[in-house]
């Protein structure tokens, strides 16, 4: 048996990018959650995926708006980070940010966004894989990544041993 906490640190060891993942309902209600758990996962057709947790109370109102936006965190947005990892009623209150094409709530300044329609949802564990149809996508052309390595939040520059 692997104990849950050991699997924890060791698989903490491989920095993750931190996500956002945004959607908007059909009664124009926002929803948001943290992900750092977002991949890649085919180029043709164009795919990402993500991992939600099934007792996520976000991710069944987003599934239900059928379509998500991915905004990638740059290191100076632990704060958005912290927003929407936390429990409340409105995370996006106060909060200014613009919209994709498809008009899904981007957060401004994220460092890229894929906007995206969702392609198809499995059970794996005590997760969710989440495949996302791309439909548009962009990047800035700076800024660095909020990673999660063991723990905290870094920003790329600031991992030890680099």
């Amino acid at each position: 048996m692997i104990d849950a906490r050991h699997f924890r640190n060791v698989l903490g060891a491989w920095p993750t990018g931190v996500c956002v993942i945004t959607a908007i309902d059909a009664d124009g209600v926002r929803h948001g959650m943290v992900v750092g758990s977002f991949s890649s996962i085919s180029l043709d057709p164009p795919l990402v995926g993500f991992f939600p947790d099934k007792s996520s109370s976000t991710w069944p109102k987003i599934a239900a708006a059928g379509r998500f936006c991915v905004n990638v965190l740059g290191a100076g947005q632990l704060d958005l980070c912290q927003r929407f990892a936390a429990r409340a009623d409105d995370k996006f209150a106060e909060l200014a940010h613009g919209h994709t094409p498809s008009g899904v709530p981007l957060l401004d300044d994220a460092i890229a966004w894929i906007d995206c329609v969702v392609e198809r949802v499995e059970e794996i564990g005590d997760h969710l894989l989440v495949v996302g149809a791309v439909e548009s996508l962009d990047r800035r052309e700076d800024g660095t990544p909020l990673l999660f390595f063991r723990g905290k939040y870094h920003d790329v520059a600031d991992l030890p041993g680099v």
